[in-house]
């Protein structure tokens, strides 16, 4: 080669432009989540953390194959739609809905992005899906409770207070639709159990200590069943507050009321579940219909008591009992 067709050439490369043969940048992906707890809510964040988890072992790293957009709810149903609205318009391929309350607000902003729901009751009953096995619509995803879930609170209650005679069950008729088919399971044990049932039903949290108050007089063999409800979870400082201070025995569906000071729950693995949602995430990202994908129940559960709150009530827990507990807190 002579010096002419040396340079013409070096030319050449030196037009060729940056990065030429390079592969083409992978574009990347969206997911929305709406949390219905706040971000200073430690649950919320294991929860949060355990779905990334969950995505990062399946290839989504955050930041680099997907992006993650989240938003945290509070107690008010209107700032929860808000945050739903705003996720929507960020067009995500794809929305991870916390429970009940989160799916309900999410509803009311689309009907077209795939969605997968987390800690749900009774899917079907609410009319979010056709069936668990096939939804047939843009959802999918993770149901929380059996109903009979609460025949085995009232059991557990009487079991920790064999005195008991009056049990109040708690709950928000907005936030927990299907509070009927949990009280029928309550209302079945306590009748074998000699156990009255008190339906008490609160909107606000400031009708809480009126409302338990009404529902058990001062029944010194009373107790409460608080059930599965973002409204009890957002409130639960002051639900155990109040129950602590009044030594009444009382049993919860999550095992964060335990850890705050509460005597026992019995109930799901909230952030096991949002670890699984990942998976049906991935395969919606990688092409598959949500309405194909079946609802899932939950296969992991646990049991936990507070002795140092038991103690501060009087209360003795049967050594029956304390072997069953997946997890003691002294």
């Amino acid at each position: 080669m002579n010096r002419r067709d040396a340079v013409l050439a070096l030319l050449a490369l030196g037009a060729a432009p940056v990065g030429a043969g390079a592969q083409p940048a992978k574009a990347m992906r969206r997911v929305g989540v709406l949390m219905n707890r706040p971000a200073s809510d430690g649950n919320a964040q294991a929860s949060f953390a355990a779905f990334r988890q969950g995505l990062e072992k399946l290839g989504w790293v955050d930041g680099r194959d997907v992006r993650i957009d989240h938003r945290w709810g509070t107690a008010d149903a209107k700032t929860l739609r808000l945050s739903a609205a705003e996720l929507v318009k960020l067009q995500p391929e794809v929305i991870l809905a916390s429970a009940t309350d989160g799916l309900a607000a999410l509803r009311e902003e689309t009907r077209t992005i795939p969605t997968v729901f987390v800690s749900v009751s009774d899917p079907v009953g609410q009319g979010l899906v056709a069936s668990l096995a096939r939804p047939g619509n843009n959802m999918t995803g993770f149901t929380a409770f059996e109903f009979s879930m609460g025949g085995k609170w009232m059991q557990l209650l009487k079991e920790v207070a064999p005195r008991l005679t009056r049990v109040a069950v708690l709950f928000n008729p907005v936030t927990a639709p299907y509070y009927a088919s949990f009280l029928t399971s309550i209302e079945a044990a306590g009748r074998s159990l000699a156990v009255q049932t008190v339906s008490v039903p609160v909107r606000d949290p400031a009708e809480i200590e009126s409302a338990l108050g009404a529902a058990l007089g001062n029944a010194s063999q009373g107790g409460l069943i608080a059930l599965s409800d973002a409204f009890t979870a957002n409130h639960r400082a002051k639900i155990i507050a109040l129950v602590d201070q009044r030594h009444l025995p009382a049993i919860y569906a999550f095992r964060f009321f335990p850890e705050d000071g509460g005597l026992m729950s019995y109930g799901i693995d909230r952030v096991d579940l949002y670890r699984r949602a990942a998976s049906y995430v991935d395969r919606i990202l990688r092409g598959e219909n949500p309405g194909n994908l079946p609802v899932q129940q939950p296969t992991k559960f646990e049991f936990i008591v507070n002795v140092r709150t038991a103690k501060a009530m009087g209360l003795s827990i049967p050594r029956g009992v304390m072997l069953r507990a997946d997890h003691v807190i002294e």
